[in-house]
């Protein structure tokens, strides 16, 4: 999965089209991504010892990784992900468009 933790990415597809957040888990058995601020449901708990009165909370849930690609922060557009290697020998990754190096 070239998606990595921390990438700020846009949904391309479906309820969230167009709105952007950053990864908080990447799910590769799945094939999933989880993205902040995206695919929030309330979870609603029971009275427990952990949680004496019952609670609802808001969880973000994962999203299919092909729904998502990885913003260009130059250009503010979607982007492809691709690997080079540099002088030193070392792979990393880069947008497609712009040609760039992702950290």
């Amino acid at each position: 999965m070239r998606l990595k933790k921390g990438d700020t990415v846009i949904v391309r597809s479906g309820k969230y089209k167009g709105r952007s957040g950053k990864i908080t888990a990447i799910h590769p058995e799945l094939n999933k991504v989880t993205v902040e601020g995206i695919n929030v449901v309330k979870r609603h708990y029971k009275p427990s010892r952990v949680h004496p009165q019952g609670t609802i909370l808001e969880i973000a849930k994962p999203i299919w990784v092909s729904k998502v690609a990885i913003v260009d922060s130059s250009t503010k557009k979607a982007s492809k992900i691709g690997y080079q290697f540099t002088k030193e020998g070392n792979k990393v990754r880069y947008l497609k468009s712009s040609g760039r190096g992702i950290k």
